[in-house]
């Protein structure tokens, strides 16, 4: 399964835990072997899970077109598989990682998306450029990008980009950057901005997270 928009994942989960808004859309099956679709979250959420969970994060849009159903009407909603695609389309996925990978390699050979707008849009939000800059780059109006961000993203640029940022500074902190350095580099005006959009994003402040 090479695409670099599909990232397999597994978290042995035991106890609370802050689950951060990051512009993707999951498919997710938990330790009882229920499958389960995670929206697009626009602010942080919190999760009190305990066992093993694996599943297919995929990012840069591409998971609405796999699922079939626009991504605003999951945007921070988690709801069964079956509900999403239908039973039959869900019977037989197991609860573990090979089983989900079979499943979407399934799903992605009937995936077909020739517009390159929705990853060149999500490429350019990651690396803070402008709602406008992207607009002309994909060659659609503020309305237009406005309305398919929302469907493929579950939320509109502006907000896709203050999303991909905050994970840009947090990313280069992780990496050993102070606080200040990674605000300036991730693309805000200060590290106070960062701070402020930290929490209303999350809930707290970055040192926290």
């Amino acid at each position: 399964m090479v695409d670099r928009r599909v990232h397999p994942w597994s978290r042995d989960a035991s106890g609370p835990a802050l689950i951060l808004p990051d512009g993707c859309l999951d498919v997710i099956v938990r330790p009882d072997g229920t499958a389960v679709v995670a929206g697009p979250d626009a602010t942080a959420r919190e999760s009190d899970d305990e066992g093993r969970y694996v599943g297919i994060r995929f990012s840069h849009g591409l998971g609405p077109l796999v699922l079939g159903v626009p991504a605003d009407e999951l945007t921070g909603r988690v709801v069964p598989l079956a509900d999403v695609v239908g039973r039959a389309a869900a019977a037989g996925l197991g609860g573990d990682a090979a089983a989900l990978r079979d499943w979407v390699i399934g799903r992605l050979a009937t995936v077909h998306d020739d517009d390159p707008w929705a990853p060149a849009a999500f490429g350019a939000a990651a690396v803070g450029t402008p709602v406008a800059t992207i607009a002309d780059r994909t060659g659609l109006s503020a309305r237009t990008l406005q309305r398919r961000c929302r469907s493929r993203f579950g939320y509109g640029p502006q907000h896709l980009g203050r999303v991909l940022r905050l994970q840009r500074a947090l990313a280069l902190h992780r990496r050993g950057d102070p606080w200040a350095d990674a605000a300036a580099e991730a693309g805000y005006v200060d590290q106070p901005h960062l701070a402020r959009d930290c929490k209303a994003l999350t809930g707290r402040a970055p040192t926290l997270l």
